[in-house]
Protein backbone atom coordinates (compact mmCIF):
# COMPACT_ATOMS: atom_id res chain seq x y z
CA UNK A 1 0.00 0.00 0.00
CA UNK A 2 1.14 3.60 -0.53
CA UNK A 3 0.55 6.17 2.07
CA UNK A 4 1.56 9.61 1.67
CA UNK A 5 0.46 13.22 3.48
CA UNK A 6 -2.08 15.31 1.16
CA UNK A 7 -3.56 18.56 1.85
CA UNK A 8 -2.81 17.99 5.61
CA UNK A 9 -4.08 14.71 6.06
CA UNK A 10 -2.77 11.06 6.14
CA UNK A 11 -3.95 9.39 2.39
CA UNK A 12 -3.67 5.83 0.99
CA UNK A 13 -3.94 5.02 -2.68
CA UNK A 14 -7.21 2.71 -3.57
CA UNK A 15 -8.68 1.65 -6.37
CA UNK A 16 -12.06 0.22 -6.97
CA UNK A 17 -12.87 -3.27 -8.05
CA UNK A 18 -14.69 -3.52 -11.63
CA UNK A 19 -15.11 -7.18 -11.15
CA UNK A 20 -16.32 -9.64 -8.22
CA UNK A 21 -15.20 -10.31 -5.45
CA UNK A 22 -15.85 -7.08 -4.33
CA UNK A 23 -17.21 -5.82 -6.91
CA UNK A 24 -17.55 -1.17 -7.21
CA UNK A 25 -15.34 -1.37 -3.79
CA UNK A 26 -11.98 0.27 -3.04
CA UNK A 27 -9.21 -1.83 -2.81
CA UNK A 28 -5.43 -1.83 -1.70
CA UNK A 29 -3.27 -2.26 -5.39
CA UNK A 30 -3.32 -5.89 -5.11
CA UNK A 31 -2.82 -9.19 -7.27
CA UNK A 32 -1.83 -12.98 -7.40
CA UNK A 33 2.38 -13.76 -7.19
CA UNK A 34 3.60 -15.13 -10.57
CA UNK A 35 4.73 -18.98 -10.39
CA UNK A 36 8.42 -17.63 -11.21
CA UNK A 37 7.90 -14.11 -9.49
CA UNK A 38 9.82 -12.78 -6.42
CA UNK A 39 7.42 -11.05 -3.50
CA UNK A 40 9.12 -7.38 -4.69
CA UNK A 41 8.79 -7.95 -8.53
CA UNK A 42 5.03 -9.08 -7.73
CA UNK A 43 4.81 -5.93 -5.57
CA UNK A 44 6.33 -3.68 -8.50
CA UNK A 45 4.30 -5.34 -11.31
CA UNK A 46 0.99 -4.80 -9.45
CA UNK A 47 1.86 -1.29 -7.88
CA UNK A 48 2.92 -0.44 -12.16
CA UNK A 49 -0.31 -1.70 -13.39
CA UNK A 50 -2.38 0.55 -11.10
CA UNK A 51 -0.63 3.58 -10.83
CA UNK A 52 2.71 5.40 -12.11
CA UNK A 53 4.60 5.92 -8.60
CA UNK A 54 8.20 6.28 -9.54
CA UNK A 55 9.04 8.27 -6.27
CA UNK A 56 8.79 6.05 -3.11
CA UNK A 57 10.65 6.79 -1.02
CA UNK A 58 10.58 4.05 1.48
CA UNK A 59 9.53 0.40 0.90
CA UNK A 60 8.98 -2.26 3.38
CA UNK A 61 7.29 -5.25 4.24
CA UNK A 62 4.38 -4.72 6.75
CA UNK A 63 2.51 -8.23 7.33
CA UNK A 64 1.28 -11.06 6.13
CA UNK A 65 -2.78 -12.27 6.24
CA UNK A 66 -3.74 -15.70 6.44
CA UNK A 67 -7.39 -15.75 7.50
CA UNK A 68 -9.11 -18.47 5.57
CA UNK A 69 -12.34 -16.45 5.51
CA UNK A 70 -10.52 -13.51 4.33
CA UNK A 71 -11.41 -14.07 0.24
CA UNK A 72 -15.22 -15.73 -0.92
CA UNK A 73 -13.25 -17.57 -3.30
CA UNK A 74 -11.14 -19.57 -1.01
CA UNK A 75 -7.89 -20.09 1.01
CA UNK A 76 -5.35 -16.91 0.26
CA UNK A 77 -2.14 -15.51 1.80
CA UNK A 78 -1.95 -12.12 1.54
CA UNK A 79 1.68 -10.35 1.99
CA UNK A 80 1.36 -6.51 2.70
CA UNK A 81 3.65 -3.82 2.14
CA UNK A 82 4.26 -0.08 3.14
CA UNK A 83 5.78 2.54 0.58
CA UNK A 84 5.47 6.33 1.56
CA UNK A 85 5.43 8.86 -0.96
CA UNK A 86 6.66 12.47 0.15
CA UNK A 87 4.20 15.21 -0.18
CA UNK A 88 5.29 16.74 -3.23
CA UNK A 89 5.19 13.99 -5.82
CA UNK A 90 2.20 13.97 -7.93
CA UNK A 91 2.48 10.48 -9.26
CA UNK A 92 -0.46 10.43 -12.56
CA UNK A 93 -3.10 8.02 -11.28
CA UNK A 94 -6.23 6.79 -13.63
CA UNK A 95 -9.61 7.14 -13.02
CA UNK A 96 -10.86 4.19 -11.43
CA UNK A 97 -7.71 5.46 -8.66
CA UNK A 98 -7.76 7.72 -5.92
CA UNK A 99 -6.19 9.05 -2.50
CA UNK A 100 -8.40 8.44 0.55
CA UNK A 101 -7.97 9.60 3.96
CA UNK A 102 -6.60 7.18 6.24
CA UNK A 103 -9.61 8.32 9.14
CA UNK A 104 -12.47 8.30 6.66
CA UNK A 105 -12.32 5.59 4.46
CA UNK A 106 -14.70 4.18 2.23
CA UNK A 107 -16.09 0.58 2.14
CA UNK A 108 -12.83 -1.49 1.74
CA UNK A 109 -12.44 -4.85 -0.21
CA UNK A 110 -11.02 -8.07 1.48
CA UNK A 111 -9.33 -7.07 4.91
CA UNK A 112 -7.70 -4.02 3.58
CA UNK A 113 -9.46 -1.89 6.06
CA UNK A 114 -7.42 -3.50 8.82
CA UNK A 115 -3.88 -3.83 7.09
CA UNK A 116 -3.93 0.42 6.39
CA UNK A 117 -5.05 0.10 10.19
CA UNK A 118 -1.91 -1.94 10.41
CA UNK A 119 0.06 -0.22 8.27
CA UNK A 120 -0.98 3.29 9.90
CA UNK A 121 0.39 2.10 13.55
CA UNK A 122 3.59 0.70 12.09
CA UNK A 123 4.24 4.16 10.12
CA UNK A 124 3.22 6.10 13.60
CA UNK A 125 5.54 4.12 15.75
CA UNK A 126 8.34 4.47 13.51
CA UNK A 127 8.18 8.12 13.43
CA UNK A 128 8.97 8.05 16.72
CA UNK A 129 12.07 6.07 17.28
CA UNK A 130 13.39 5.99 13.63
CA UNK A 131 14.32 8.86 10.96
CA UNK A 132 11.21 7.57 8.81
CA UNK A 133 9.85 10.92 8.24
CA UNK A 134 12.49 11.51 5.42
CA UNK A 135 9.97 9.88 3.32
CA UNK A 136 7.04 11.63 4.00
CA UNK A 137 8.59 15.05 3.43
CA UNK A 138 10.14 16.71 0.47
CA UNK A 139 13.86 17.23 0.16
CA UNK A 140 14.13 20.78 2.03
CA UNK A 141 10.63 22.03 4.23
CA UNK A 142 10.56 24.27 7.06
CA UNK A 143 9.52 23.57 10.64
CA UNK A 144 5.75 24.76 10.50
CA UNK A 145 5.74 22.08 7.32
CA UNK A 146 7.67 19.44 8.65
CA UNK A 147 5.19 19.90 11.67
CA UNK A 148 1.86 19.47 9.59
CA UNK A 149 3.32 16.51 8.14
CA UNK A 150 4.33 14.84 11.70
CA UNK A 151 0.50 16.14 12.74
CA UNK A 152 -1.14 14.17 10.05
CA UNK A 153 1.17 11.28 9.85
CA UNK A 154 0.55 10.20 14.05
CA UNK A 155 -3.23 11.85 14.12
CA UNK A 156 -2.43 14.34 16.62
CA UNK A 157 -0.88 17.62 17.40
CA UNK A 158 2.85 18.37 17.60
CA UNK A 159 4.24 21.30 18.71
CA UNK A 160 6.68 23.06 16.43
CA UNK A 161 9.38 24.16 19.18
CA UNK A 162 9.34 20.51 20.40
CA UNK A 163 9.45 18.68 17.10
CA UNK A 164 12.72 20.75 15.90
CA UNK A 165 14.15 20.65 19.40
CA UNK A 166 14.10 16.48 19.41
CA UNK A 167 14.99 16.29 16.09
CA UNK A 168 17.67 18.43 16.07
CA UNK A 169 19.26 17.29 19.04
CA UNK A 170 18.98 13.65 18.19
CA UNK A 171 20.61 14.47 14.25
CA UNK A 172 17.50 13.47 12.61
CA UNK A 173 17.21 16.73 10.65
CA UNK A 174 19.59 19.65 9.95
CA UNK A 175 19.28 23.39 8.59
CA UNK A 176 20.44 23.95 4.89
CA UNK A 177 21.57 27.47 4.08
CA UNK A 178 18.40 28.17 1.80
CA UNK A 179 15.29 29.92 3.25
CA UNK A 180 11.38 29.48 2.15
CA UNK A 181 10.16 31.69 -0.50
CA UNK A 182 8.47 34.88 1.25
CA UNK A 183 4.97 34.90 2.03
CA UNK A 184 2.32 37.94 1.47
CA UNK A 185 2.24 38.46 4.84
CA UNK A 186 5.54 39.54 5.00
CA UNK A 187 8.14 39.50 7.86
CA UNK A 188 11.55 37.21 8.39
CA UNK A 189 11.33 34.40 5.66
CA UNK A 190 11.36 30.81 7.54
CA UNK A 191 14.68 28.94 7.25
CA UNK A 192 14.84 25.32 5.64
CA UNK A 193 15.64 22.03 7.05
CA UNK A 194 16.50 18.95 5.53
CA UNK A 195 16.53 15.10 6.61
CA UNK A 196 20.32 14.29 7.53
CA UNK A 197 19.99 11.08 6.11
CA UNK A 198 17.34 9.78 3.64
CA UNK A 199 17.57 5.58 4.22
CA UNK A 200 15.97 4.45 7.45
CA UNK A 201 17.99 4.57 10.59
CA UNK A 202 16.50 4.02 14.33
CA UNK A 203 17.34 7.41 16.06
CA UNK A 204 16.35 6.14 19.66
CA UNK A 205 15.00 3.04 20.38
CA UNK A 206 13.53 4.47 23.32
CA UNK A 207 11.34 7.82 22.65
CA UNK A 208 7.95 7.95 21.56
CA UNK A 209 5.61 10.79 20.38
CA UNK A 210 2.34 10.49 22.14
CA UNK A 211 -0.87 12.62 22.16
CA UNK A 212 -0.78 15.10 24.40
CA UNK A 213 -1.58 14.74 28.15
CA UNK A 214 -3.63 17.55 29.75
CA UNK A 215 -1.73 20.37 30.47
CA UNK A 216 1.40 19.04 28.64
CA UNK A 217 2.78 20.77 25.36
CA UNK A 218 1.78 18.83 22.13
CA UNK A 219 4.02 16.55 21.10
CA UNK A 220 5.69 15.46 24.29
CA UNK A 221 7.74 12.60 24.04
CA UNK A 222 7.21 9.39 26.41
Amino acid sequence: MVLSVRSGRLHVLLWRRANPPFEGKWSLPCGPLGGEERLGASLSRHLAAKVDITRIAHLEQLETRSDPARDPRGRSLATAYLALVATDAQPRIPPDTAWHAVDALPATAYDHGSIIGSACDRLRSKLSYTNIGFALAPDTFTIAQLQDIYAASLGHSVAATNLQRILTRRGVIEPTPGTARPTAAGGRPASLYRFASRELVVTNAFAAFRPPEPGAPAGSPA
